[in-house]
């Protein structure tokens, strides 16, 4: 994974053509009973929300074909892949919009 650092604010970024910057979902670190579980235990959720989204991938004619996702969708992610930026103790990920998997239905 690559780690950029640069960027001062997340809403300066725009993703370009067919990629969507996500952040994705930090999971519970208390019990239903209210007991601490420890940062080791806690595994990476494949969920994250959508931030921004590019115009879309080109087509022959050179026609922007829309991403399938919006800001604000909670999508689910693949375990690897995408490129990590790091911003004020946040971490957000850019994904071609076909490498998302689905789109979570609230």
């Amino acid at each position: 994974m690559t780690m950029f650092t640069a960027v001062k604010n997340v809403k300066s970024i725009i993703p370009l053509l067919d990629r969507v910057l996500v952040q994705r979902i930090k999971p519970q670190q208390k019990t239903a009973a209210g007991i601490l579980i420890p940062e080791k235990s806690l595994e990476t959720l494949n969920e994250g929300k959508v931030i921004a989204v590019g115009k879309g991938a080109l087509n022959k004619d050179g026609k922007h074909i829309p991403n399938q996702v919006k800001p604000g969708d909670r999508v689910l992610l693949p375990s690897y892949g995408g490129s990590t930026i790091k911003l004020e103790e946040e971490e957000y990920s850019i994904f071609r919009d076909a490498e998302i998997l689905a789109k979570v239905d609230e």
